[in-house]
């Protein structure tokens, strides 16, 4: 590889976050810095619940961003913030957490890198079906005020293609989900 590290100078030591300007010599051997900011990565959970015609209907929330200063349709979703937690256990302790429901089947949909540009953070998704309803546990004064919402498929999908969704990790999950339903291996309402 024709890029090598040579220094890392931390700048900001956070709770959960890391920020760091790192040196490095590319393939001319000048220096050139970057900043990174180091993350444990998220889960990202898409709860799918089927009506009385057995057509899937996501549950999802609108949610405040301090980043953006808006709400945003999003997807349950948390950081790995409990050291050596399994991935699908954080997966199943937001979904109690933000929307109330606790899955009977968890699969796994893929892992991507947020944005690799900046950050080391990997989101991993997974589709939730056989959903039962349950106490939230919210965390925060943003999920206290979170709206929950049951969103038809067919209907997130449409507000990806019109821009209502554009928080990316949500658009990614809804996007795998729609597509594992087309396929031979789709759940059905029994999970």
């Amino acid at each position: 590889m024709p890029f090598r590290r040579r220094a890392t100078r931390v700048v900001h030591e956070g709770y959960v976050m890391r920020a760091e300007v790192v040196t490095f010599d590319g393939p001319g051997g000048e220096a050139f810095d970057r900043d990174v900011v180091r993350s444990p990565g998220a889960v990202v959970v898409v709860p799918v619940l089927f009506d009385a015609e057995g057509s899937a209907v996501v549950v999802m929330v609108r949610q405040w961003r301090a980043s953006v200063e808006r709400v945003l349709w999003e997807l349950p979703a948390g950081l790995r913030d409990i050291p050596d937690e399994p991935e699908d256990q954080t997966a199943v302790r937001e979904l109690r957490e933000e929307v109330g429901y606790e899955p009977t089947s968890l699969v796994l949909l893929g892992r991507f890198l947020a944005s690799p540009g900046m950050t080391d953070a990997r989101h991993t998704y997974f589709l939730a079906t056989g959903l039962r309803a349950v106490d939230r546990d919210v965390q925060g004064p943003e999920e206290q005020v979170m709206e929950v919402v049951h969103v038809p498929l067919t209907e997130a999908l449409a507000m990806i293609e019109d821009g209502r969704i554009e928080n990316a990790p949500a658009a990614i999950g809804l996007l795998l989900t729609a597509r594992r339903m087309a396929g031979a291996d789709a759940p059905d309402s029994r999970g």
